[in-house]
């Protein structure tokens, strides 16, 4: 996978998605064990359950909804616990965590924190 980035882009940005191109090399999700994709914005978190084989979401759920909008950290707790939760109802107990170029600090951690006392298995 090659990028190809303007002057103008973020030396921050362009270093996160160089390490996200070289974890994406190992991290691969199959449909016995999907990728749990974690992306951060300023505002908001989004996770989603990839299968990379069939190249298909399975399921996504961010803090962009009313009822999970409470703060940072607190916001990616809850949408750990849900995507879990939804997670288990279609039969997926075990994922492959995949943190995107993003430090596994703050917001990140917090969102496997919540995932895993969900029931999610990393």
């Amino acid at each position: 996978m090659k990028l190809n980035f303007s002057k103008k882009t973020a030396s921050k940005v362009v270093n996160r998605l160089k390490k996200k191109i070289r974890i994406r090399k190992v991290v691969s999700g199959t449909a016995d064990r999907p990728r749990l994709c974690v992306f951060r914005s300023g505002s908001h978190i989004y996770a989603q359950i990839i299968n990379d084989v069939a190249q298909s979401t399975v399921l996504s759920v961010s803090s962009l909804s009313a009822e999970l909008k409470n703060g940072n950290k607190e916001a990616a707790k809850t949408v750990g616990k849900k995507i879990a939760e939804e997670a288990k109802k279609k039969g997926i107990t075990t994922v492959v965590f995949d943190r995107n170029g993003f430090v596994y600090h703050g917001r990140v951690q917090a969102l496997a924190d919540g995932a895993r006392e969900g029931g999610l298995n990393f």
